[in-house]
This record gives C-alpha cells, structure tokens and sequence, in this order.
C-alpha cells in the first residue's frame, strides 16, 4: 500500500513507471541511459525526463585488422565496457531514478552466437572490405533489381547479408555453429535482458529485411542459407524489450524493473538527437564520413538505389545518402598536406565564395551515395598559375558540399522538396562551412544548441519506451532546441549553382581512370 496525497492505494509502490506515478501525482523525475556504441569507443549519456544531460561517460576498446582490409572487434568487449561505463555513469545518481536504457550503435556488423550463446568468432564490422565477391555476386547474379524487390536496397560490402555469405564459403565450420544473428547494439540487448530483438532501423541496413513491409525477406535468407529461427525478432525502435536481468541489475546496483528499449542504428539515432523525424526532415553530417538523412512518411526507393531506403526509429522511413569522406577530407588537407590542425586559420582568409576555378572531388576512399564505386578517388582540377593555398582549402570544402548535394539531387527526384536542414558532426564547427552548405543546398541550415549524436537519441528512445513521452516526435520537439540558423543567400546561390553544373561534369569525365 502506498499514500499519494493523503490517498491510500492498494498495489501501489515506489517502482512504479514514472509515467504512471505522475499519472497518480508525486511523480518521481526518472533518469534514462542512452547507449551509443561505436566502432572506437562506447559513450554512455545520463538524461533527465526533461532532457537535460546530467553526464556522459565514455570507454575504449581494441579495433582488430587480423588482415589488410579487415576490421573486426570482439563483442565480450562492448559489453564488458558498457557494464563498466553504466557503473561509472550512475555512480553519483540516485539509482532509483534509473527508468529505461536504449541504443544507438555501429550498424551492419555480423555477431554470430552458438546454441551456447557463446561468440562464435570476432564481429565483422561494418568498415571491413572483406566481401568484395559477395557484394558482386549480390549486386550481379542476384541482381540489383531483385534485391531492390526483396529489400529495397542494393548491396554494399558493408552490408551484413555478404558477410554471411563470406563466412558461408570461407569458414563453414563457423558458419554451421551459427545459432543467432545479431547487429552490434543488439548483442548488448541480448546481454542485458536476455531478449532476441532487433530494431527496424538498424535491420534495415543487413539487406535482409523487407523495408517496405518491415519484416524479415524470406528471399534474402534464402539466398543466404540461413532460417528465419537465426534472426532476432523485429520491433520498432521505441518498443521496451525487456527488463534487465536479475545478475545484471545486481552487478549495476540498479532495480531489475529497469527496461531495455531496442534502440536504432546510428544514424537514425543520431536523428532523434537532431530532432529529425516526420516527414520531411533533415539532418546534414559532417562527420569523418558524411550524410544526408531524409524523414519521410511514405516509403520511397530510388529508381538506381543511389540513397539508402531505411525504416526510421520514428516508426516511419528514411532516405540517406553517405558520402564515405566528408570532414575527413579537410583533415586529410589541412594535417597530412599542409602540415596544420589550425583549421580556422587556413579557412580565415576565403573570401571568395562561389567563384572559385578549383574543384575537388572528395572520394579519398572510393564513394557510396550516388555513385557506389570503391575504387573512386579524390580529384583537384582546375589548378592555374595563380591558384593559392586558400583556393585549395576552399575546393575541399566546397567539394565536400557538392558531394552531399548529389545525394539531394536524387531525393529531389523522388519529389521529396526540403527547405531547411540541421547539421551535426565535427565539420559543422566551421562558420565558414556551414554558410556553403546553405547556399550550395539553397536550405536553411539550423544549429543545435546540443549535440551529443546517438548517445542522446538512445536516451530518448528510452524515455518513449518508458512512458516519458507519448512518441518520438514529441520529445524531439520539446529536447532538441535549434540555437541559431545559417540563412542562403541568393547571389551566392545563383553562383553556386553554377559552379555544382560544373562539379557535377567531372566524375563522369575521370571515371574511366579509377
């Protein structure tokens, strides 16, 4: 029995949901752990239902390049240093208040248990090049018109569906052992509440998923040898999945009434963060790599699969365009070339914004969105006597910019009209590159007052699953504050559109040399 306001309720104690207990008043303020493990590092944020950080940890484990090409790490690692960082987390918290945990995480990555739960062999990571045949074979004896028919994608070496037909060929031993399937924030899941699930976001992105109708291709397993029995059950990224199991809440010191929501691959996670969800949204990455991601509604697919055609963590879709060289283009410039790390000044004395006789193609290592060619490299054309240092930094950036604008030329295409975009990611420090994203896109460019990517989104999402909030697009209006905006400006809109006429014109004039 517990009193509320001088109320005796019968059943009613202090584990209640938070929901609940303001639904009852004398609400508790509940804490949510938003998870985001990436590929260097996990990063775990502490968030109030109000939204407010209360602090964010962050612990390294070992990339393994068994191979050149390869990458791989070994899943006991994830989780050891998440376990490691929860505790860290809440140390100094009241653990009572610990609601809800979710995700953010490294997509694409092939972890493989046996009937044991035991990890069969290292995860194979989303960055590795290993499955060159595979993709090939896919794209080539598949099809990319069937596999744009069974997942409304087509295939790239990244993708989980090729590295399990690689460890099919090159390791039967391995693959015949294999008893689960599961995406890298996914084993965390399993680990933490022993539930089998995935989300639709992150399964997205295996090229064994049905997008459209959001279940599993039957097609896709098909082709890959493996049963519907191997693959975790699918969910939307909001849905609670478990709770935490008894040891695990005992080792964390938290309460086993603890929930585990599924979470969302990063980018979709680092879209709650950004507020991009609904229809029509968009965020713009300038990260070591670089994206353009699209919300939508409605279904779309491309008619040359050019864009990523994903489910969101919003319960709807996404378009996404990856560029796979984006503010690692301008550190490759400034560090490697010009011997600096003093980005600001090199980029001080531009000025001259849209009539620059530079141009850069940004494929230092090969190109995803629009082109998917990995043997695509990085260009300068249009050097003369009177090029400067400055006109060089200048075409990376604006390189960069077009780049990113091929991706928007195919949403445009679809129909999809976008007047305004946020931006993330480390490129999006520069004043002076966001002032060319705007007129180079013709958008508004909004700033957000805070930006801690996937991390952040994990904990909303956990909030939702929670009962903080009725849906993803609520507590993205009421988290996510934009600080500031970067409007275009129509002259240099006018000369940038001419200059990305010209851009446009190079790739397919130097293709032939990759």
């Amino acid at each position: 029995m517990q009193s509320f306001a001088g109320v005796t309720v019968p059943g009613v104690n202090s584990n209640l949901p938070g929901a609940l207990q303001g639904a009852l008043g004398g609400r508790r303020h509940m804490l949510y752990i938003g998870i985001d493990l990436g590929t260097s590092a996990v990063k775990l944020l502490l968030m109030d239902g109000k939204g407010e950080i209360k602090r964010i940890v962050s612990r390294e484990y070992p990339l393994h390049f068994p191979r050149p090409g390869w990458s791989e790490q070994n899943p006991e690692d994830w989780f050891f240093q998440s376990v490691e960082g929860i505790k860290e987390l809440t140390a100094d918290c009241d653990k009572a208040q610990i609601a809800g945990i979710s995700f953010g995480g490294q997509m694409h990555g092939l972890v493989a248990l046996d009937k044991d739960d035991q990890v069969i062999r290292p995860a194979i990571l989303w960055n590795d090049g290993r499955t060159g045949e595979e993709t090939d074979y896919l794209n080539q004896v598949i099809g990319k018109e069937k596999l744009s028919e069974y997942t409304a994608n087509i295939a790239f070496a990244g993708f989980t569906a090729p590295k399990i037909l690689w460890m099919k060929k090159h390791e039967p031993g391995n693959f015949a052992r294999i008893a689960k399937i599961m995406l890298p924030k996914d084993y965390l899941a399993y680990k933490l509440s022993g539930a089998f699930c995935s989300d639709m976001s992150d399964a997205s992105g295996m090229l064994l998923m049905d997008v459209k109708n959001r279940r599993w291709s039957e097609e896709m397993l098909k082709i890959c040898g493996i049963t519907r029995e191997m693959l975790p059950k699918l969910c939307e990224s909001f849905a609670v999945v478990g709770t935490l199991k008894p040891e695990i809440a005992g080792k964390l010191g938290l309460s086993g009434e603890v929930k585990v929501i599924a979470g969302a691959g990063d980018n979709a996670a680092a879209a709650v963060g950004t507020g991009t969800v609904g229809d029509g949204a968009c965020n713009i990455s300038l990260g070591t790599s670089g994206t353009i991601f699209i919300s939508s509604k409605e279904f779309k697919v491309d008619a040359y699969n050019a864009l990523h055609s994903f489910a969101h963590s919003d319960g709807n879709y996404h378009l996404m365009g990856c560029m796979l060289s984006a503010a690692s283009c301008n550190k490759w410039w400034s560090e490697e070339i010009l011997k600096t790390r003093d980005f600001a000044s090199e980029q001080a004395g531009i000025t001259k914004l849209g009539e620059n006789q530079v141009f850069y193609l940004p494929y230092l290592m090969g190109e995803r969105s629009p082109h998917n060619n990995p043997d695509a490299r990085a260009v300068f054309i249009g050097m003369s006597m009177d090029t400067t240092r400055a006109d060089m930094t200048q075409a990376v950036l604006e390189g960069v910019a077009f780049g990113l604008r091929d991706s928007l030329e195919v949403a445009k295409n679809l129909g999809i009209r976008i007047e305004r975009t946020k931006i993330c990611g480390g490129g999006a420090k520069s004043p002076l590159w966001k002032r060319i994203i705007a007129n180079v896109m013709d958008m508004k460019v909004d700033i957000i007052e805070s930006e801690e990517g996937p991390a952040l989104g994990g904990a909303m999402l956990a909030a939702v699953g929670c009962g903080e909030y009725p849906d993803v697009k609520t507590i993205a209006e009421k988290v996510v504050k934009v600080a500031g905006t970067v409007e275009p400006e129509p002259e240099l809109v006018r000369k940038y559109e001419e200059r990305y006429q010209k851009f446009r014109e190079i790739y397919p004039a130097v293709r032939g040399i990759f």
